[in-house]
């Protein structure tokens, strides 16, 4: 009984990591052309903070953390979700979703780039080829003329890998970063921090705040979503997963999440999905694989905690 119950929950884990995170981009897309981007994730992420406290709460966690461990969820906090993810939704403005999202799947190339010319690691062969497929895979992603010749494309293209050099090196500094050890503490402080400079960012620049209830009834079904589906339900089921499986069969996501943003914005935002979109999708993840082999991420390593 007991065993059947845990994979029922490992299955709807597995759900909530393939198809709930990759809806956060049609989510965003839907919310961003009503709402300023940086007030949205600001919403987004202080909401789910501050819900996350109120479940540990109520659980009984203990959720205060020494000095250290609060600069240090304010730092990866920044890096993941203020700019990682903040400057994310700014850009899902100007490309499409299903773009944004595979994209975004060429993070662990950028991870393994940092950790070489950071930390000197060496890049085993298998993960070379899994470069080479990469580097193709984007090439051919990002080089379609009717995307450069959108408007502001090539700026939010831009902007989205500044985003993937921010949560790569934010992955590999939590990696080593002394966090708080409950990890849904952890998943808290870093949303609610991260909220709060997104306020400062959108206040800096000029965004005009409204208040929810006169945000279209599509906008604030959308916001309940990406609070609690896309905060607070995926990043725990992400987490349980992490200790439940393999992180590798946990690294498949990086291949779902692409494919999900694909089909929901071709069928609610009638978005172009191209044939050479398609060919570099199977470039690009083929690459993704490579790299993902037989090792694990240092991406997974911040939910460790």
């Amino acid at each position: 009984m007991g065993k059947s119950s845990n994979s029922t929950l490992v299955i709807l884990a597995f759900f909530a990591i393939y198809v709930i995170w990759g809806s956060t981009y049609l989510l965003n897309k839907i919310a961003v052309l009503e709402l300023p981007p940086f007030m949205l994730a600001s919403f987004r992420f202080t909401t789910a903070g501050i819900l996350i406290f109120i479940i540990a709460k109520m659980m009984g966690i203990q959720v205060l953390i020494t000095r250290k461990q609060l600069w240090n969820t304010i730092i990866a906090g920044f890096l993941f979700l203020s700019f990682g993810n903040g400057v994310v939704v700014w850009a899902l403005r100007y490309v499409d979703t299903g773009f944004a999202a595979l994209e975004i799947s060429a993070q662990p190339l950028i991870i393994l780039l940092l950790m070489r010319v950071l930390q000197g690691k060496k890049i085993q062969p298998m993960s070379v080829v899994g470069v080479i497929f990469g580097i193709i895979g984007i090439y051919l992603l990002v080089s379609q003329k009717q995307v450069i010749t959108k408007e502001g494309s090539v700026l939010g293209m831009v902007m989205i890998f500044f985003c993937m050099l921010s949560w790569g090196y934010g992955s590999l500094f939590v990696a080593k970063a002394d966090l708080p050890t409950n990890y849904f503490v952890n998943t808290g402080y870093q949303m609610f921090t991260g909220g709060i400079i997104l306020a400062l960012m959108s206040v800096g620049f000029n965004e005009e705040w409204t208040s929810p209830l006169v945000w279209s009834g599509k906008v604030q079904v959308v916001m309940i979503l990406l609070v609690i589906f896309g905060s607070i339900l995926a990043f725990t089921s992400f987490n349980y997963l992490l200790k439940s499986v393999s992180p590798e069969k946990v690294a498949t996501s990086t291949y779902v999440n692409p494919i999900v943003a694909l089909i929901l914005g071709w069928y609610f935002l009638n978005e172009e999905i191209t044939v050479q979109s398609m060919i570099a999708a199977v470039v690009l993840l083929t690459g993704v694989y490579f790299i993902n082999a037989k090792k694990t991420l240092a991406i997974f390593e911040r939910f460790k905690r």
